[in-house]
C-alpha cells in the first residue's frame, strides 16, 4: 500500500498493530502506530498499481501529506481522502486511525466527487457525519453477520455519496474535474468495446476526442492504457472460465477476450492471478468473486492486506 520510513530513534522499539475487516467490496483497517514517515508507491515501477481511494479517520494523533501541488494537515476527528495511485508523501505522529479502502468500481456514479476530494480534509458538518459513521461502523462490525454485508455496503455507499460529494463542490482546486470526467468516460468506453480487437489507444483517442498524451496521463495510475485494457479482459475471461454453464474451450474464451495465442493467454493469466486458466475451469481456483475467508486467515499476517487490496482491485 505504502512505503514506510523507519523513525530515526527506534532504540526503545516500534509498536504497530492492524486489524482488518473484509467487507466483500470494501476493506476497513483499524491501525495503531508509532510515528513514521510514508510515501506512495505510484512513482515506483510496479506491474499492478493499487489505485483505490483511501478514506481515513484519524481518531488520535496528527498527519501531514504533501503532493506535487499541495500540502495539508489533519488532526484527531478529521477525515481525509488519498488516492493510492497518485504520488504523495507525509508523516504521522503516534496515531490511532480507521482506513476505508474504496475501489474505484465501487462508486462509479460518484467517482468525480471522490476525485475532486482527493488530498483534502473533509470539513464542516458532512465531514463530521462521515467521521461518526466510520467510528460507529468499526464499533459494530464484530457483531455483524456475513448476511448483513449487502445492506452495510449500500449504507456505506450512500454515506460516501452524501458526505463527500457536497464537500467536493468547494474543492475544485484539489483536482481537475475535467480529467476525472474524462477518466470515467474512458473506462466506460473500454467496458463497452472490451471484446473488440481494435480497442487500443488510437481507438480511445478518436472515441473520446482527446490527444494521445492526455489519454496516457489519464491511465498513468493504472499502469497505462494497454495494461488497463488487458486487466479488464482477463477479469472477464476469468468470470467466463468460472461459470459452470459456460463449457467452451479455454482457447475459444481466450480468443473472444482478445488473445489469439493460447500460450500468451496462459502467461498473462498467470501473471495477473497467480494461477492458470485450467485451474479455474477445473474449480481448483475460484478467484476474486468467490473468495473464501480462510484464504486470508491462513495467509501470513504480512500478506493479508496485500491479498485483500489486490482482490478489491480485481472486482
Amino acid at each position: 500500500m505504502l512505503d514506510f520510513v523507519e523513525p530515526s530513534d527506534t532504540a526503545a522499539g516500534f509498536a504497530g498493530t492492524q486489524l482488518l475487516w473484509d467487507l466483500g467490496d470494501l476493506a476497513l483497517a483499524q491501525i495503531s502506530t508509532n510515528g513514521l514517515d510514508f510515501s506512495s508507491l505510484a512513482g515506483h515501477i510496479r506491474r499492478d498499481p493499487i489505485d483505490h481511494w483511501l478514506v481515513t479517520l484519524i481518531r488520535d494523533g496528527k498527519s501531514q501529506t504533501t503532493t506535487p501541488s499541495r500540502s495539508f494537515d489533519a488532526e484527531a476527528g478529521s477525515v481525509q481522502v488519498h488516492s493510492l495511485g497518485r504520488v504523495f508523501e507525509g508523516s504521522v505522529t503516534d496515531s490511532e486511525m480507521l482506513l476505508l479502502f474504496v475501489p474505484r468500481d465501487f462508486c462509479r456514479d460518484m467517482g468525480w466527487g471522490l476525485d475532486m476530494a482527493e488530498f483534502t480534509v473533509l470539513g464542516g458538518g458532512m465531514g463530521t457525519l462521515l467521521a461518526d459513521y466510520l467510528a460507529s461502523l468499526a464499533q459494530r462490525l464484530p457483531t455483524i453477520n456475513v448476511g448483513d454485508l449487502p445492506g452495510l455496503l449500500g449504507a456505506t455507499r450512500a454515506m460516501l455519496q452524501g458526505c463527500i460529494a457536497p464537500c467536493s463542490d468547494h474543492l475544485a482546486e484539489a483536482h481537475d474535474p475535467i480529467s476525472a470526467t474524462l477518466l470515467e468516460r474512458a473506462r466506460r468506453f473500454v467496458q463497452l468495446h472490451l471484446f473488440e480487437p481494435d480497442l487500443g489507444a488510437e481507438r480511445l483517442t478518436r472515441g473520446l476526442g482527446i490527444s494521445r498524451s492526455r489519454l496516457y496521463r489519464l491511465f498513468e495510475a493504472s499502469g497505462g492504457i494497454v495494461h488497463y485494457i488487458q486487466h479488464r479482459r482477463l477479469l472477464a475471461a476469468h468470470a467466463a472460465l468460472a461459470d459452470p454453464n459456460d463449457r467452451r474451450r479455454i482457447l475459444d474464451i481466450a480468443d473472444e477476450h482478445g488473445f489469439c495465442d493460447g500460450a500468451e493467454f496462459s502467461r498473462a493469466f498467470r501473471r495477473e492471478f497467480g494461477y492458470c486458466p485450467s485451474e479455474v475451469r477445473a474449480g481448483v481456483k475460484n478467484g476474486p468473486s468467490n473468495w473464501h475467508i480462510h484464504e486470508v486467515q491462513t495467509a501470513a499476517p504480512s500478506e493479508r492486506l496485500s491479498q485483500l487490496l489486490l482482490r478489491l482491485q480485481a472486482q
